[in-house]
């Protein structure tokens, strides 16, 4: 009998709907106890051994990990859900194994969260919430988006569908990406593909959601804040560290940003420590992009079809993304 690693919540929370798959293919599901958003590296190297297949949440699969798996019987690696930093990816791609993730597959459902957390932070209707409940009736002077210059960071999947959503509401819209995007694609979203640095000096509102690389960790630090609009936006709906929390809280404190929307962070779950529980110009929510009922049941239903395919158990009418 084959034996699968769950790692990831959302297949967690979900899996007696998909018990009777496994157990039809002959396939052993292990789900470990996680508390917080992920495994660290530590506890995947002992929750690995004698696997065959994982499906990971953020888990830290580093060279440690990897190595483990594979000296037992490791087949393969399969992300639900897009980013694969936390995957030592070269590493795998030396040990021969396969790693897959699941692009494109809630694009509009965080697209959906940036522009809640974005609109949230420019109508501030959190300090009316609080308001009412307290049985006041506050009235807060927000600002119209309609006019605006968006600027969208990272222009795949999500990025486009967050562009789509900006344009609607009447937001000029720029974008950057590391690729050079073909203009039909811009022409067809509205959107015009610029450099950063002309990004940074033109939005009224910055939306993140670009891949975290070596190169994009802090992409938003002192340096990049210092050429951006006074009173500028921010948006987070990728990776924690593409923002430097430090220097985006210097930089509520001044003013340079008016307000923040933050799905990621730094340290997940966020600290009762970090500062930026200080600034009510700030409003959070929990790595929860995805999570809809229909996204989430895409996706749960897609890894489990992508771990049966790479142990010979299933045949697919799609392709699995292979990213390593």
């Amino acid at each position: 009998m084959y034996r699968a690693l769950v790692t990831c919540h959302h297949l967690q929370r979900y899996f007696e709907d998909f018990r009777p798959f496994y157990e039809a293919a002959g396939v052993e599901p292990i789900l470990p106890t996680i508390e917080g958003q992920q495994l660290d590296a530590a506890a995947m190297r002992e929750a690995i051994v004698g696997v065959d297949a994982v499906i990971a949440g953020d888990d830290e699969i580093d060279a440690s990990v990897l190595e483990a798996g594979k000296s037992s019987q490791l087949k393969a690696v399969i992300k639900w859900g897009i980013g694969t930093d936390s995957i030592d990816k070269a590493k795998a791609a030396e040990l021969g194994i396969p790693v897959y993730n699941t692009p494109g597959t809630f694009a509009n459902e965080v697209a959906d969260l940036a522009l809640s957390l974005l609109l949230n932070v420019l109508r501030q209707t959190h300090h009316m919430h609080n308001s009412v409940r307290e049985g006041g009736w506050r009235k807060v002077p927000g600002r119209s988006l309609a006019g605006m210059t968006a600027g969208v960071i990272g222009l795949g999947s999500i990025g486009q569908a967050i562009a789509k959503r900006t344009v609607a509401f009447g937001m000029e819209t720029i974008g950057y990406d590391v690729r050079e995007i073909d203009q039909e694609t811009l022409s067809a979203l509205g959107v015009m593909q610029v450099d950063l640095p002309a990004l940074f000096a033109q939005s009224d509102a910055i939306l993140v959601a670009c891949e975290l690389t070596p190169e994009s960790r802090h992409l938003l630090r002192d340096e990049t804040f210092a050429q951006m609009k006074e009173g500028v936006y921010i948006v987070n709906v990728s990776r924690g560290p593409l923002i430097h929390e430090a220097a985006l809280c210097r930089a509520l404190e001044s003013g340079k940003v008016a307000g923040a929307g933050l799905d990621v962070f730094e340290v997940e779950p966020l600290p009762q420590t970090s500062a930026l529980h200080g600034f009510d110009t700030a409003v959070f929510s929990t790595h929860n992009g995805s999570n809809t009922i229909e996204a989430v049941a895409r996706v749960n239903a897609m890894t489990t079809d992508i771990l049966l395919h790479v142990l010979g158990l299933k045949d697919l009418d799609f392709t699995p993304n292979r990213v390593a």
